[in-house]
């Protein structure tokens, strides 16, 4: 009986010790809403300055900056490796080839730079710009939890084998989306973005000219006048025929009557599982651009590096 009366002395010190081994024990740090309310007060307002005034000047970039963030994202994560320059880069790689926009989110980050130098990464501008963009072209808006920091680093490599192209079937698309932890629904959420934007030849010959996928005939004949066999490769057609300017439905309405530019698009409507979702979408407006947001704030949030991890960035485009 007597050893009982020392368990509590036993266990007391004990529990002691376990409690402050836990108050020791790194815990990893995460996305904040309000992360830059002390320490840049005015970032949001100047990024969404910036990015309404490039819309502004040319309504091609709201597609343009949702690219950007899109490519950074499902390349090491939302970490603005897209937007570093070299040999090797992201940037230089074969699978970002057209991707443009980059000059907005250089004009943000300076335009950041100037209120509090050294604080706002530019992994964050990018993922608010993305959101901005679709605002200032009656899209969707949603909440930009903050606090990623930049990588140092950049991979071509990965560029190539971890990016959606254009001529993947929908089993491709599915499994791609997968690997980055987004579900079927979600990745025709976010094919929707092709509300907005253009493509270029190169991009869509394959649909025109040697693809089995049911296509309209006044469309592909439209579409072969402006992209021939041969040459024109930059030449440039609309993802949504009918607003290409303007956040909207109707590029699901296109699927329908299979006018989708890129084998990609109208992989979609075919026939098979993602049938019923491009329907609903194209019947809702309001469905779609709930499932869109709620599908890019996922997006914006694949492995950030945050704490201690990477760097806050004074150029976007040099990691030094």
């Amino acid at each position: 009986m007597g050893s009982y009366k020392n368990i509590g002395t036993i266990l007391i010190p004990m529990f002691i010790v376990l409690l402050l081994s836990l108050n020791y024990m790194p815990c990893k740090a995460q996305l904040s809403t309000t992360f830059y309310d002390n320490t840049c007060p005015k970032a949001l307002k100047t990024i969404r300055k910036s990015v309404r005034d490039a819309v502004a000047s040319n309504p091609r970039n709201a597609a343009l900056l949702v690219r950007l963030v899109f490519h950074d994202c499902f390349v090491q994560g939302c970490d603005a490796s897209l937007l570093l320059e070299g040999t090797g880069s992201e940037k230089a790689s074969p699978a970002n080839d057209g991707v443009l926009g980059y000059e907005v989110i250089d004009a943000a980050k300076a335009a950041v730079e100037s209120v509090c130098p050294g604080v706002v990464s530019c992994a964050d501008i990018l993922a608010v710009a993305a959101r901005d963009a679709s605002v200032a072209v009656k899209g969707p808006s949603w909440v930009v939890r903050l606090g990623r920091r930049d990588s140092t680093t950049s991979n071509a490599a990965q560029a190539a084998t971890d990016l959606p192209r254009g001529n993947f079937n929908l089993s491709q698309l599915v499994s791609n989306f997968r690997n980055k932890g987004l579900n079927t629904r979600e990745m025709v959420a976010l094919s929707g973005s092709h509300t907005l934007g253009q493509a270029r030849c190169t991009r869509f010959r394959g649909r025109i000219y040697n693809n089995s996928l049911p296509i309209d005939s006044a469309f592909a004949t439209s579409l072969r006048q402006n992209c021939p066999t041969t040459g024109s490769d930059g030449n440039l057609e609309p993802l949504d025929l009918v607003t290409p300017n303007k956040f909207d439905n109707n590029y699901f309405r296109n699927l329908l009557t299979n006018k989708g530019l890129l084998i990609s698009d109208q992989v979609l409507f075919n026939g098979d599982s993602t049938d019923s979702i491009v329907n609903e979408y194209a019947r809702s407006t309001s469905r779609f651009k709930s499932d869109f947001a709620a599908a890019m704030v996922k997006m914006s949030e694949i492995d950030p590096l945050t704490g201690s991890n990477g760097v806050i960035r004074t150029l976007c485009t040099s990691a030094s």
